[in-house]
Parts: structure tokens; C-alpha cells; sequence
């Protein structure tokens, strides 16, 4: 299967508030996603054919970004499109001339802070109770660029 990455468009937006919806306990709107179509943010979406499969979006202020969610379809996990998808990202926040991007992910989910840590993310703290259903702490990650 072919897959593209590119910039989020407003067309994109159904598509990635669908994929919320289907893998996060507290899924963003399309219209809370719309703020990735503002100067200071930008999303990435990774496409199947028309499908979002994967996507990403981060807030941008002053010289730092901040990842606000990554997110694959369960039937094209393992695939690679988080990487691919946050790859893009990093690309993008260089390419915006930001020094160091910052994100949280759940204590638990040992995938991601394994393909984090594969892209040169570090732990640099914790925000105990930040999720939510169930609560958990956050670990806090931080890459220079």
C-alpha cells in the first residue's frame, strides 16, 4: 500500500477528527483540530489513498513546538506511519527554525516513548494525573533540533 505524507489541509480535518475519535479517550473536535491550520501550529497527515491513517500536530511559540497529539488507525499500526508521520513533523519545526520540541506521552505506552527515544527525545520530567480514563502521569520528552 502507498501511503503520502503532507502538510494538514482543511480538507484533512474529518479524516483527523475521525481518527481521534477511534483511538484517543478524549478525541479533539475537527473544530478544536482547526487550530493546527494557523500560522503558529501545523499538522501532518499521513494518507491512504483518501484516508487519514496517521497524523500529528504541534503548536509553535517563539523558538519551541509542542507536539500535541500523534495518532495512527488501529488497522495501520506497525506500519511505520508514526515515524514517518513525526519524521515529517521534525522536518517541518527546522524548517520553521524551532530549537527544541517538547511533548507528553502516557507512562505506559512504552511504544511510543521507544520511537521517541529512537528519534532523539529524552525524558526531562513527569506531570503526575495528567491523562485521564484511565489517570495516569504524563512522561515529559524534549528533542533540540
Amino acid at each position: 500500500m502507498e501511503f503520502s505524507v503532507s502538510i494538514m489541509t482543511e480538507g484533512d480535518l474529518p479524516g483527523a477528527a475521525a481518527l481521534e475519535g477511534e483511538v484517543f479517550h478524549e478525541p479533539w473536535s475537527e473544530n478544536a483540530l482547526r487550530m493546527l491550520l494557523q500560522p503558529n501550529a501545523f499538522g501532518i497527515v499521513c494518507r491512504a489513498g483518501d484516508t487519514v491513517a496517521a497524523y500529528g500536530g504541534m503548536i509553535c511559540v517563539l523558538d519551541e513546538g509542542q507536539i500535541t497529539n500523534i495518532g495512527t488507525l488501529p488497522q495501520f499500526r506497525r506500519l511505520g506511519l508514526a515515524r514517518r508521520t513525526l519524521e515529517a513533523m521534525l522536518e517541518e519545526a527546522k524548517r520553521r527554525e524551532l530549537t527544541f520540541v517538547t511533548l507528553e506521552v502516557r507512562e505506559s505506552n512504552s511504544a511510543a516513548i521507544g520511537l521517541y527515544e529512537k528519534l532523539g527525545f529524552s525524558a526531562i520530567g513527569k506531570r503526575q494525573g495528567f491523562y485521564r480514563f484511565p489517570t495516569e502521569a504524563a512522561v515529559i520528552m524534549e528533542k533540540k533540533l
